[in-house]
């Protein structure tokens, strides 16, 4: 079974029914899930907050899915986006895959079918952070070796 107890999850959609819907939906499956109804919030939320995962819809009025993406790899490029879209057709989901998302659901969809995404994506987030804190580690090592040597 997935631990999502140190996950954090964000949903940007501009449906106030559905996104809080799915919030209460998730937080009941364990997730702590903030949720904000435009991309221009979502991009002040992550300034505050740490994220790991966003569920991000595509067609939004103002700044859309795609453009919110683009920002939030601007940002904090660590952060996993799944684009979950109702309007978007297949063509804009991998537009946004090139542009960074993890993947990409449309609705409606299975609640399982999103927490197994939300799952994969947070995986793929903790493996590349345990990467990169190897990485500085050793270029850490690396440096003080060379200090020494001198």
């Amino acid at each position: 079974m997935f631990d999502n107890t140190s996950l954090k999850l964000l949903l940007v959609d501009d449906e106030e029914r559905f996104r809080t819907t799915l919030a209460k939906r998730l937080q009941g499956k364990g997730f702590e899930t903030a949720d904000v109804g435009s991309g221009t919030q979502a991009l002040e939320y992550i300034k505050d907050n740490p994220v790991d995962v966003i569920i991000l819809d595509i067609k939004m009025p103002g700044m859309d899915g795609i453009e919110t993406l683009a920002q939030v790899k601007q940002i904090t490029p660590g952060i996993e986006v799944i684009l979950l879209t109702g309007h978007g057709t297949v063509d804009t989901a991998i537009e946004g895959m090139r542009a960074g998302a993890y993947d990409y659901l449309m609705k409606p969809c299975e609640i399982e079918d999103l927490i197994d995404k939300i799952s994969r994506a947070f995986e793929v987030k903790k493996e590349r952070d345990t990467r990169l804190k190897q990485a500085e580690e050793r270029s850490r090592l690396d440096k003080l070796e060379k200090a020494v040597r001198f």
